[in-house]
């Protein structure tokens, strides 16, 4: 499948999913009336760019927080340092951010996710992403942190989703996060809820959780929940000694066709799986075919999976960063394996390569 057409049905099925949540929503109702409009504008952006030459993403990935309040096994923002404690100051401040947005928001970049750290601990910057309507912020958040102030906020701005990260059921998630999350999140779901907000669930999938995940009781529950869409994410490996819980070539192989029939069983929830089947994509949307990734530093990264940088947010415009050699090299490695691609993250593989990229 061409690469624009792939992304395109990915914009048409969010939509889908926001249409099915809110139509009988009045707030909700007026939002995606809104929103469609400036898709449909934002669209038309991106192929006059396409037409002189230049391709522009449809999503970025903005890790805005190097802070967290958490402390959970396994986490690769910790692991590569980009979370750490005394970091706040390195920061993107909230103008840069601004800035940031702006510039996505002209090019016709649709969707921002928003993740961390624990992006809710920068309030400042999640007030300015709610201005901008013709964007959707999905929040990575732990869930930890939703008070009544963001129920408030998030209520008047629809086009601000959490996404609650979870590892499965209650106790998959305490284990890995700490005692106690997993009864957050589901106060905060059920806040979310009674409101009629949407919401979504990330999972990461590892060898020892893949069959309960993915299973019809698991996202049957998620969906009595009032969750709208959930994000499946096979775990790339960011300790020494967790290479173990990573996907086989034929358990990601089996996810794929898992995913693809749970779509079908529920129309009615958005399911994404990531990197999902790089076949279909013509190879790895890092490095901007499909998204890029920034730091809470600023740092222009091909993936939050691949935190290697030459450029940065803070003296550098999302075009320069696009048009980069850099970037423009790790997309010919990304599209190497298209053909023969066996799942999980193809730039893991090839992390000595991308590192040496970062140092010439």
């Amino acid at each position: 499948m061409e690469l624009n057409e792939y992304m395109e049905q990915g914009i048409l099925q969010i939509a889908s999913t926001l249409s099915n949540f809110y139509l009988s929503d009045v707030k909700g109702s007026e939002f995606l009336l809104s929103f469609a409009d400036k898709l449909q504008k934002s669209a038309l952006i991106r192929k006059e760019h396409e037409a002189s030459g230049r391709h522009i993403p449809t999503f970025l990935i903005a890790s805005i927080a190097s802070q967290c309040n958490l402390h959970c096994a396994g986490c690769y923002a910790r692991a590569d340092g980009m979370c750490a404690e005394n970091q706040a100051q390195k920061e993107m401040s909230a103008e840069d951010w601004k800035r940031v947005f702006s510039e996505a928001s002209e090019l016709g970049i649709s969707f921002i996710l928003l993740a961390g750290g624990e992006p809710l601990l920068r309030r400042n910057v999640i007030n300015i992403a709610a201005e901008f309507k013709s964007i959707l912020f999905p929040i990575f958040t732990n869930g930890t942190l939703i008070d009544e102030d963001y129920l408030e906020l998030i209520d008047l701005s629809r086009n601000l989703v959490p996404v609650f990260s979870i590892e499965g059921d209650k106790v998959q998630t305490d284990l890995r996060r700490g005692a106690g999350v997993s009864k957050s999140v589901e106060n905060a779901m059920n806040k979310l809820s009674m409101r009629g907000i949407l919401f979504a669930a990330s999972i990461t999938v590892t060898n020892e959780n893949l069959k309960f995940v993915v299973s019809d009781n698991f996202l049957s529950q998620l969906h009595s929940n009032g969750c709208g869409a959930v994000f499946f994410v096979e775990y790339v490996p960011a300790e020494k000694g967790t290479e173990n819980l990573v996907l086989s070539n034929e358990q990601s192989d089996w996810l794929n066709k898992e995913t693809a029939k749970l779509r079908t069983d529920f129309t009615d929830m958005n399911i994404f799986s990531f990197p999902g089947d790089e076949k279909d994509m013509g190879g790895c949307l890092a490095a901007g075919r499909g998204f890029f990734h920034i730091s809470p530093f600023g740092a222009a990264e091909a993936c939050p999976f691949s935190p290697f940088s030459k450029m940065n947010l803070k003296d550098c415009s999302i075009i320069e960063i696009l048009d980069s050699p850099f970037f423009a090299k790790i997309r010919e490695i990304g599209k190497r394996d298209a053909d023969n691609h066996s799942g999980g993250c193809t730039l893991f593989s090839y992390e000595d390569e991308v590192r040496k990229l970062c140092n010439d």
